[in-house]
């Protein structure tokens, strides 16, 4: 590996996560000798000016993890450059294919996805797009079937598929990584991982911060294709696929894949009773009082904030087990898990009134604010009592917690595996254009049958957790979301 390019170099992700990233990575000793980091953007400016920016978006976080080092910025200092490009422009990149010099050059596209097949253009005719380089794209790509067809076509007419490493930065989590682990490296819930065990599962990702400035692109995605068409769709498939092969990237992938082809389509006349839209409206989120979409952005509008959707995967290993996936925007808390929901026990042999409920085991994979996978388990009460008294335990499965003063590793950004990975030529953590497009398939339909059926969003506090109709999608099958409470 000769560079890391990073294409928008000076703006909100790569200054908020990729650079920083990077660092974590230099001090931890995990960089490749002799890389380059060269960040390309449209800013006139210098190299001097470039680092100084860096140094002060890294610094803060390094800081606040207690891993900030004068010799860790040094070494990073030493590879950075920087370049004032038009991207999507040949003859501006080539420079920056003179810069990079010889070797293979991993290209971030950290811009907006509507530039995309202009840059790809570009690069190719710089000779930036060569069979060793590579190029990351950051989601989400098109904001519908066709158009992410239309972007990918210009990838594919610069890169093979082999090269294109589309991002997720949920699937750089440690905790996603270990549901993996967790799963397959384990006999005691492998057997277990099925409709004869399992009654259901929730996913959310639920957020306190309102959309605010970002309104024009929230006017065109919404929380349908913003999130639920990538990041949650990929936690589902983790939950859901078969076991592959190998840990090979196609023998995973093809399984999340299966699973995506697996899902039944919404239609128009479901998708009342299995979906709800959303839009907040004025509220208080954390004890201050908040403006709604609505207000935000100056006129009526119906985007939605908030989607919950109940998805079925038809086939033998979860037939009858629905997915429940809530996601929105000035919700209660910042919050995203899964949830692994078994069937109680056949017969209970104790009394609830006298000895307390038997609750049916539970798998909880947070992801946010902590990372922790916990199982909760019915034990005894401690004690004399003549008639046997039960408790609920929450067992926490994370590393080190019953190791005796076990430190933990340090919580990373989810895009310091990813960069690592990408530049390394592993794909198991990037999407395939067959599973992008399967799941832009599914959304479809579902955006599709809420235009045939009419559905509007329906309004919901800020602070709450979405419409009424959220918790009536999962009432009606005499279930409930989980809350932090239980």
């Amino acid at each position: 590996m000769t560079a890391l390019v990073l294409f928008g170099g000076g703006g909100d992700l790569a200054m908020r996560m990729l650079l920083p990233s990077l660092y974590f990575l230099e001090h931890d000793g995990l960089l490749p000798d002799g890389l380059k980091i060269i960040g390309a953007a449209r800013s006139e400016e210098t190299r001097e000016e470039y680092v100084a920016k860096v140094r002060a978006a890294v610094e803060g976080k390094a800081k606040a993890d207690d891993a900030w080092s004068a010799d860790a910025w040094a070494k990073l200092e030493a590879r950075l450059d920087y370049l004032a490009v038009d991207a999507t422009s040949a003859e501006s990149l080539k420079p920056l294919r003179d810069k990079v010099g010889s070797g293979s050059v991993t290209s971030f596209l950290a811009v907006s996805p509507s530039l995309y097949a202009r840059i790809v253009t570009a690069m190719r005719a710089a000779g930036l797009a060569e069979p060793e380089d590579r190029v990351v794209l950051e989601k989400p790509v098109g904001r519908d079937l066709e158009s992410f067809r239309a972007i990918d076509d210009a990838v594919a007419d610069a890169f093979g598929e082999h090269q294109v490493f589309r991002i997720d930065h949920y699937l750089g989590k440690e905790t996603v990584q270990n549901l993996i682990a967790l799963r397959f490296g384990n006999t005691i819930f492998e057997p277990l991982w099925n409709n004869l065990s399992i009654d259901h599962v929730q996913i959310t990702v639920g957020e306190t911060v309102g959309v605010g400035d970002r309104w024009p692109y929230y006017d065109e995605y919404g929380a349908l294709r913003d999130m639920l068409q990538n990041h949650m769709l990929q936690l589902l498939c983790l939950v859901a696929m078969e076991p592959p092969s190998d840990l090979d990237p196609d023998s995973v992938r093809n399984e999340k894949v299966k699973v995506l082809r697996s899902l039944r389509p919404v239609t128009t006349d479901e998708v009342d009773r299995v979906t709800v839209r959303g839009q907040y409206v004025s509220g208080s989120v954390e004890g201050q009082r908040v403006k709604g979409y609505d207000e935000e952005r100056g006129a009526d509008s119906d985007t939605e904030t908030f989607v919950a959707i109940r998805a079925d995967i038809d086939n033998w290993r979860w037939a009858g087990v629905p997915f429940f996936m809530r996601t929105g925007k000035r919700l209660p808390e910042k919050r995203t898990e899964i949830v692994i929901q078994f069937k109680p026990v056949p017969h209970s042999i104790f009394d609830r009134d006298s000895r307390g409920e038997v609750r049916a085991n539970r798998m909880v994979i947070e992801l946010q604010p902590e990372e922790d996978i916990s199982l909760t388990v019915m034990n005894k009460r401690p004690g004399l009592d003549q008639k046997m008294q039960l408790q609920r335990i929450d067992m926490s499965l994370s590393w080190g917690v019953n190791q005796k003063g076990a430190k933990p590793p340090r919580r990373r950004i989810a895009y310091e595996r990813l960069l690592l990975d990408a530049m390394a030529g592993d794909s198991t953590l990037f999407v395939r254009r067959d599973e992008a497009e399967k799941a832009w398939e599914w959304v479809d339909g579902v955006s599709e049958a809420w235009a045939e059926g009419k559905v509007k969003p329906m309004p919901y506090r800020a602070g709450t957790w979405g419409p009424n109709a959220a918790d009536l999608l999962l009432a009606r099958t005499g279930r409930e979301w989980k809350t932090n409470a239980g």
